[in-house]
């Protein structure tokens, strides 16, 4: 349950960037940010362990700040796979979206995940 809740936080994410970065950041619609979402999960399940291992030794020289590096990379890896429908338009923008995203997913799951 917890992994629908984030994709559809992610969802709304995508949207509300898409329509904040209208050059930088476009997403045709919400079945396209919900489907980017989903992607963007199977990556962050299946490749990103293996970017934080091999890159291991930057992230900690970096005190943990190349872990935003490696979620820009996921969601560059999410733009080449869903074509026209989502993308973004370089890395800064990538880089700007992954802190963003990552600022709102733990405020979320604090509120929502964490029992009082």
């Amino acid at each position: 349950m917890r992994w629908l809740i984030g994709i559809g936080i992610n969802a709304v994410l995508f949207m509300a960037l898409a329509g904040y970065f209208q050059d930088d950041f476009q997403v045709t619609g919400a079945g396209a940010a919900i489907t980017a979402s989903f992607v963007l999960s199977i990556l962050n399940v299946l490749v990103r362990p293996v970017l934080i291992l091999l890159t291991l030794p930057a992230t900690i020289l970096t005190l943990g700040l190349f872990l935003f590096v490696i979620n820009a990379l996921t969601l560059l890896m999410t733009d080449s796979l869903m074509g026209a429908a989502f993308e973004i338009s370089g890395f800064g923008m990538a880089l700007l979206a992954a802190v963003i995203i990552s600022i709102v997913n733990v405020i979320m799951q604090k509120m929502v995940f964490e029992k009082k």
